[in-house]
């Protein structure tokens, strides 16, 4: 009996070394990962790209495109409001410089280019119908105006049609009157125009009106009196004129002058200058003349 129970314990004591379990362990490795944003969106060609941004991201707003014409397929309700979304803000750029009311320089890009979709408008980039005149060296194009195949100017971005106008009415003495105005004054600057022969057509200065009003520009000039960047004459905006200007390609000391509120022998005296000679680049003294 007693041999039988130890041949027993034997057995059991060999099953249980020969059964041993055998651990696994498993490790998991840790990897840090990596935050992707997918956007899908409209490229200005009108088709579908999607992006993928590794991180975080911060959103910014896109400046509108100024070298792309109105798209041709839009009512004109569409193209006025792509117009104003479009040249807004190069039309308040230029009130700041030039102190045009923005709210004129678009109504009058939207009536003379038909909110961009004249033929003249599509091909040069040309909002005002400038035309070419003897001191252009630029590109041109030739379009039926008052006479057959006149010339006009041709520029690459639209903003520079934009500069081109309130050169234009900053450097001609017969649109002297209409800067003793006050800069928010959009009706009086409208009638202003008919009368120093910006246009001969007899209803131009209450088209403006109402495409001002009817679209609302007028808060174009307030945004920018009320932002503090205009100094006009008849303004009831008070703020502090820039001190300095950098002379840019086309200016004259006249322009400069009556854009800051100077006389020339003002400007003149304020800088040293001797004759009427100014060049490009050259930083001139354009503080208020006191």
């Amino acid at each position: 009996m007693v041999i039988r129970i130890f041949a027993l314990l034997f057995t059991f004591g060999l099953l249980l070394s020969s059964c041993g379990t055998k651990k696994r362990t498993t490790q998991r490795r840790t990897k840090p990962r990596t935050a992707q944003t997918t956007s899908t969106k409209p490229d200005t060609s009108g088709q579908t790209t999607t992006t993928t941004t590794t991180g975080s991201t911060t959103g910014q707003q896109d400046q509108p495109d100024t070298t792309q014409a109105t798209p041709k397929d839009l009512t004109y309700a569409e193209a006025v409001a792509w117009y104003i979304e479009t040249f807004s803000q190069v039309a308040q750029q230029e009130m700041e410089l030039y102190k045009i009311p923005a709210s004129i320089t678009m109504a009058q890009g939207i009536l003379e280019s038909g909110a961009g979709r004249s033929d003249l408008t599509q091909r040069a980039n040309n909002h005002f119908g400038i035309k070419c005149h003897t001191q252009w060296t630029g590109e041109r194009v030739y379009h039926d105006d008052d006479e057959l195949q006149e010339c006009f100017r041709k520029y690459i971005d639209a903003k520079y049609s934009f500069r081109d106008h309130s050169l234009f009415l900053t450097e001609r003495r017969r649109y002297s009157g209409l800067f003793d105005l006050a800069i928010d004054d959009y009706k009086g600057w409208a009638r202003g125009l008919k009368r120093a022969g910006y246009a001969t057509d007899p209803k131009y200065p209450n088209k403006l009106i109402s495409i001002i009003e009817r679209y609302q520009l007028y808060k174009l000039d307030e945004e920018v009196l009320n932002g503090g960047a205009i100094t006009g004459r008849g303004s009831s905006t008070s703020t502090t004129a820039r001190t300095t200007y950098v002379v840019k390609q086309g200016d004259t000391l006249y322009s400069i002058a009556r854009r800051h509120n100077l006389s020339v022998d003002a400007l003149k005296a304020k800088n040293g200058l001797t004759s009427n000679t100014i060049s490009i680049g050259q930083t001139l003294d354009v503080g208020s003349e006191n």
